[in-house]
């Protein structure tokens, strides 16, 4: 069926380069829509300004609305109208962006427009008076869907407006993703490292109460005088343009009496995202004052705790439902300076506390990142046009930054505290047979020199953890001493990696600097006298996959038996567990199920014999008939295993699972040319790019990092070597597809598939 030309999402709102926090709001939005969904949906603006050719734009801005023209709104719409590609407009709303009572001017465009509309209400008063109360109804009834930013909106507009549930959506502020590691380094840069950061930061105007922090200072600064209080921002225009400097200069006069003129630093700037960052990222604690308590959400506060600040914040809608007491703290009332100044010296002497809390709203805040908001916008867009069907996802450029990160002189280091790399986990065999192969995989298509450096430290690691005997233990310390878990874990598993990955490596000799190769061969030699006392079903598949690799360029009659006597055994686990309903080589399914399947496929390629593909084929398509359901894609959970005649577990899935469904999908494909492997395979690495339960994404898009789970309710956002490197793979195998039309949203799941 052919599908429809992609329609266009068009945003109504104040625009940069106008100064105000909306204008950033939906900026942001733009940008990540256009992150994620590239051209299959594209995103326009229309500019609301004061009057008319007030500033330049950027190109996204294709319409622009003098919101004093009441006369405009309806011009608009009919200009709107003549547009068959614009699927919805998306109006933001604040009641300052819109002339009239209560910004009532907005009613002529929405009376006149025929597309569908939804508005996004950034303010929601409660307890309206009779003449609000009938605007805001009138905009909900004219709206297709209705967005609120917090769930007190929601409640609001239900309770006091009649608005109904089932055309709301709650769809949170987003965030900015930073890495959690740069804390340190920042400060340093500013010169900072000595002190505790508090900050403030936003357009300045009286609503944000600025003088109820200063007066809250004096006497913690007496006792730790290594406080300093940052106020990042510029006068807001439209306060500007009344009473001028008049609020900021008072703010400054306060210092000086107060004598803490030395300890509070004006940064009177509209600062670019990435100095706002770093601000913010350096920042211990974050204070937000503000006397408003109808304010229903606070960008700045959303974009503090996202940077991993602790949080300091008077009772606004978005804090009573955001800070909990293991975020930050919120305060009773509004404008009491001794409830900042006890606040305040609990977190300035409590580092743990501080730091724990830093933690806790950085975890917190990854379900609202850009990218997740804007999948949010993507599905509501889905939702009220007829263009769901042309709806895909964005292939995030590949980076081997946090590989890098992890990655010392001796090995890759097995675990991170977010993407900070755990330096007391130690090393893995594992992990540097992994990073062994991929990193050659991706040399092999770069052809980048400078990998090769990170080759050599991986195949060291391999070299020197391997015993006398040509076996291999698995876990090293940071000194590189052996640990006791050697003596504790079945090393079968290791094993197999190890000769799957010296295997790769030799088949790949004539790309390899010989030095390498060299090194590889000695490892072998002395590793491959042992392939015969195999047992696990896993560790014949590794061990099976290397010998297949090596079988490639070393065509030896010794190794094809090898693979023979593997494939067997193999076959055997098949024969011995399997019966009509229950097609697999085990009683149930554990971690890398894949393996199995995709070792079996390997058999028949090095052997032509038709047995071992069959039965690949086989206990594959078993396999996948239970990651593969009614439209929807989940792997075994790590809750607990899927045992035979039982209910497979639901949630705990973990990024190794998904990523070596996609490799075997891969192999599946261009051995049998199956169509049904490659949409499978492209819907498997969606899950990654937020078709998943949450629909969020489970990658880092600033390192390159794969997060380690998706759980229940939350994604597990550390990024350690083992779920990193599997996302790394799975990127340069869906590299050969991405320019296909693979990432489809479908209308039966709701989800992106095929």
């Amino acid at each position: 069926m052919k599908l429809k030309k992609n329609k266009t999402m068009l945003l109504m709102s104040s625009y940069p380069p106008r100064q105000c926090g909306i204008a950033t709001f939906s900026n942001d939005i733009v940008n990540s829509v256009k992150l994620v969904f590239g051209k299959s949906l594209p995103i326009e603006v229309c500019a609301l300004q004061k009057k008319e050719n007030q500033f330049e734009y950027d190109p996204d801005v294709h319409f622009m609305l003098n919101v004093a023209s009441i006369n405009d709104y309806r011009l608009l719409a009919e200009k709107i109208n003549n547009r068959d590609d614009i699927g919805m407009v998306c109006v933001e709303h604040e009641f300052g962006l819109f002339e009239g009572d209560y910004g009532d001017y907005l009613l002529s465009f929405l009376l006149a427009v025929n597309k569908p509309v939804a508005t996004v209400f950034h303010t929601v008063l409660p307890g309206p008076n009779d003449k609000l109360k009938k605007i805001v109804q009138a905009i909900i009834d004219l709206s297709n869907k209705i967005v609120v930013l917090t769930k007190k909106s929601q409640e609001i507009l239900m309770q006091d407006y009649d608005c109904l549930e089932s055309k709301l959506r709650v769809i949170p502020h987003g965030t900015h993703m930073v890495l959690w590691d740069q804390k340190e380094k920042i400060k340093k840069d500013f010169h900072y490292s000595d002190k505790i950061v508090l900050s403030t930061f936003g357009l300045i105007s009286a609503n944000k109460n600025i003088e109820t922090v200063l007066h809250a200072l004096p006497n913690v600064i007496a006792k730790h005088p290594e406080v300093i209080y940052l106020v990042i921002g510029k006068t807001h225009p439209e306060v500007l343009n009344k009473e001028g400097e008049k609020y900021r200069t008072m703010l400054v006069e306060t210092t000086k009496e107060l004598k803490i003129e030395n300890n509070v630093i004006f940064i009177d700037e509209f600062l670019d995202l990435k100095e706002l960052l770093n601000y913010l990222i350096m920042s211990d604690i974050y204070l937000f004052s503000s006397k408003d308590p109808n304010q229903a959400v606070s960008g700045t506060f959303a974009y503090a705790m996202s940077c991993g600040c602790a949080i300091i914040s008077t009772p606004i809608a978005h804090a009573k439902e955001d800070l909990n007491s293991g975020i930050g703290i919120l305060l009773k009332e509004f404008d009491k300076p001794n409830e900042f100044q006890e606040a305040i010296l609990e977190l300035v002497e409590n580092k743990e506390k501080r730091l724990e809390m830093s933690q806790n709203g950085y975890a917190l805040t990854h379900e609202t990142t850009w990218e997740n908001i804007a999948i949010k916008y993507g599905f509501l867009f889905a939702e009220v046009t007829e263009n769901k069907k042309n709806l895909k996802l964005n292939f995030p450029r590949i980076k081997l930054n946090h590989i890098k990160e992890l990655t010392t002189e001796y090995g890759m280091l097995q675990f991170s505290n977010f993407s900070q790399p755990d330096f007391s986990s130690g090393y893995t065999l594992d992990d540097n047979a992994r990073a062994l192969i991929n990193l050659i995989m991706y040399y092999n298509s770069s052809k980048d020199a400078d990998v090769l450096s990170l080759v050599s430290i991986y195949l060291n690691f391999v070299a020197g953890i391997q015993r006398d005997d040509g076996k291999f233990d698995n876990y090293k310390d940071l000194n590189l001493d052996l640990t006791s878990q050697n003596e504790l874990v079945n090393l079968e598993d290791s094993n197999g990696r190890a000769l799957w990955s010296l295997g790769y490596t030799l088949s790949n000799h004539n790309l390899l600097p010989y030095v390498l190769v060299e090194q590889a061969q000695k490892v072998w030699d002395k590793a491959v006298f042992h392939v015969d006392s195999v047992t696990s079903p896993r560790a014949i598949a590794y061990t099976l996959k290397g010998l297949y690799h090596y079988y490639t360029v070393n065509p030896e009659e010794k190794i094809k038996n090898n693979i023979i006597q593997l494939a067997d055994k193999l076959l055997n686990h098949y024969h011995i567990n399997s019966d009509e309903n229950w097609c697999w080589y085990e009683d149930y399914m554990t971690y890398v199920n894949n393996v199995l399947p995709e070792a079996m496929m390997y058999g028949f390629l090095a052997t032509g014999d038709l047995k071992y593909k069959k039965i690949a084929l086989i206990t594959f398509d078993f396999l996948l008939s239970h990651y593969f359901m009614k439209g929807e894609f989940s792997v075994i959970s790590n809750r607990g295993w899927f045992v035979k005649g039982k209910k497979k577990n639901a949630y705990g899935e973990q990024p190794i699972e998904v990523a070596t469904t996609i490799i075997t999908l891969h192999l599946f494909y261009e051995v049998t040319g199956n169509v049904k492997y490659k949409n499978q395979l492209n819907m498997a690495f969606s899950w990654f790019l937020g078709n998943n339960h949450l629909n969020q994404i489970i990658y880092n898009p600033v390192n390159g990092a794969s997060y380690d789970g998706l759980e229940e309710k939350n994604v597990n956002i550390n990024q350690g070597a083992e779920s990193t490197l599997c996302f790394f793979k799975a990127q340069m195998i869906m590299d050969k597809y991405k320019n296909e039309d693979v990432y489809r949203y479908s209308e039966t799941a709701g989800i992106f598939a095929i």
